[in-house]
């Protein structure tokens, strides 16, 4: 597993080896080679995003986000051992996601309205494509930033488009056409007036699955060939600062920042949801990842810098295994686990 401090004197991945019974125990730091930012507002969340670290299993890959010098770091992964390859400009001002798709890998850039830079992936390093770049026209001025800044970048499953959440700077969906020459020059936006979407991630069936912060809810879109979104249902976490989610199969897990909780949520057929219940974490409940194997989730805690782990039970309900508190990482972001 891998975690990102985004500490602003220097910017670093914590690398972990997992046990039999989920347990961690830390291998090694790994300077990115950049610095960690912060966004104004920003309490347990300092990106207020999600996939601010990303994996790339296809080239055993990994990139991390230097919110503080607008920068990306690629990593080589060999086990639980890092080998930095490149330091690259993000293409923007405070870069807070990152999504891939075969060798074409995306940046979201948070501040200055916001934007989105493109790259090709070769032989471990990334080629920045000028004509790849895309403003998303967002308030540059809006206050607090943490919640008028945009909120994670990703493909979906098929890399046939490219979803942005605008949080409440839009209280939109931003869905870009992807083709040989890069994305489409503008977005298709499905406005969510008053949702705050923030964090998604997608089903067995491509849907989108997506906390939206506004109501404190779990929503499922289908993604039309358009780029056009259409709500399939909602349900509500009846927790505080929902914001952040990851899938395990049919079921799904939304961090809630304000509770320091996560809630269990089972995707249904068709894209119905339902409410498996609340788990307590520690404070500031952030970005989440699941194991490659669906038995282990974790889960960042923004306030102390930790990571809490949890087995997944058949029933879907989530059993605490321990802990783990992350060098200089309070209020960091960026989990993942293989």
């Amino acid at each position: 597993m891998f975690v990102q401090s985004d500490a602003a004197g220097g910017n670093t991945v914590v690398a972990y080896s997992r046990a039999a019974d989920g347990s961690l125990t830390r291998r090694g730091v790994y300077a990115t080679g950049g610095y960690g930012g912060k966004l104004g507002g920003a309490v347990v969340d300092n990106l207020a995003s999600e996939g601010s670290l990303t994996y790339d299993a296809a080239h055993r890959l990994l990139y991390a986000v230097n919110a503080g010098s607008n920068t990306v770091t690629v990593f080589s992964v060999q086990g639980d051992h890092l080998i930095r390859r490149q330091v690259i400009s993000s293409g923007g001002t405070l870069p807070v996601s990152v999504t891939v798709h075969g060798n074409l890998v995306y940046v979201l850039n948070a501040l200055d309205g916001g934007s989105v830079q493109g790259y090709v992936s070769a032989a471990g390093l990334l080629a920045k494509v000028p004509s790849w770049r895309r403003n998303l026209g967002l308030d540059p001025d809006a206050v607090p930033q943490f919640t008028h800044t945009p909120g994670q970048i990703g493909f979906t499953p098929d890399g046939s488009k490219l979803i942005v959440t605008t949080k409440a700077g839009g209280n939109s969906f931003e869905v870009f056409q992807v083709g040989p020459l890069g994305i489409s020059a503008k977005p298709m936006v499905t406005n969510a007036p008053g949702a705050v979407p923030f964090g998604f991630t997608f089903d067995r069936d491509g849907r989108l699955v997506v906390t939206e912060a506004g109501p404190n809810a779990v929503a499922t879109y289908t993604v039309g060939a358009d780029a056009t979104l259409t709500k399939v249902d909602e349900v509500a976490t009846s927790q505080a600062g929902t914001c952040w989610v990851v899938a395990d199969g049919s079921n799904f897990y939304a961090s809630n920042a304000g509770s320091g909780s996560l809630t269990g949520v089972h995707g249904g057929t068709g894209g119905s949801l339902s409410t498996l219940g609340s788990t307590p974490t520690a404070a500031g409940t952030v970005d989440a990842a699941v194991s490659s194997d669906r038995r282990f989730l974790y889960v960042q805690t923004g306030q102390a810098g930790g990571v809490d782990a949890f087995r997944v039970d058949a029933d879907g309900s989530l059993t605490k295994i321990g802990s783990v508190v992350v060098p200089g990482a309070v209020g960091g972001e960026g989990v993942v686990a293989l």
